[in-house]
C-alpha cells in the first residue's frame, strides 16, 4: 500500500499544472512586445519559438529573467495566437492560460 502524504514536498511531477502567463508591453508609439512566461520546463522553448516565429510572421527571443525564469518574448501583439498555439498542440491545458493587457 502507497499512502500520499499531502504535506509531503512535491517532487515536481504537477509541474505542469502552473498558469502560463501572456502579457503585452507598450514600447514606443504603436509598438508592442508579448511575453510568455510559464510554459513548462519539459518543452524546448527555443524549438517553440521557431515554430511561433514562422506561423505568426514575426520575431522573437527567449529571454533569461531572474524571477521567471526562460521568457519567451514576440513582436507585435500575439496574445491570441500564442493561446490558441499552446492549446492546439496541447502543450497546456485552455483554463491554465492567462491572458493580460488592455
Amino acid at each position: 500500500l502507497n499512502t500520499f502524504d499531502p504535506f509531503a514536498d512535491d517532487d515536481g511531477q504537477n509541474k505542469g499544472d502552473q498558469a502560463v502567463h501572456i502579457r503585452i508591453q507598450q514600447r514606443n508609439g504603436r509598438k508592442t512586445l508579448t511575453t510568455v512566461q510559464g510554459v513548462p520546463d519539459k518543452f524546448d522553448k527555443k524549438r517553440i519559438l521557431k515554430i511561433c516565429k514562422k506561423d505568426f510572421a514575426c520575431n522573437g527571443n527567449v529571454v533569461q529573467h531572474e524571477m521567471y525564469g526562460e521568457v519567451l518574448q514576440f513582436q507585435g501583439d500575439q496574445r491570441d495566437n500564442i493561446a490558441e498555439f499552446l492549446k492546439k498542440y496541447g502543450l497546456v491545458k485552455a483554463d491554465q492560460i492567462k491572458i493580460h493587457g488592455f
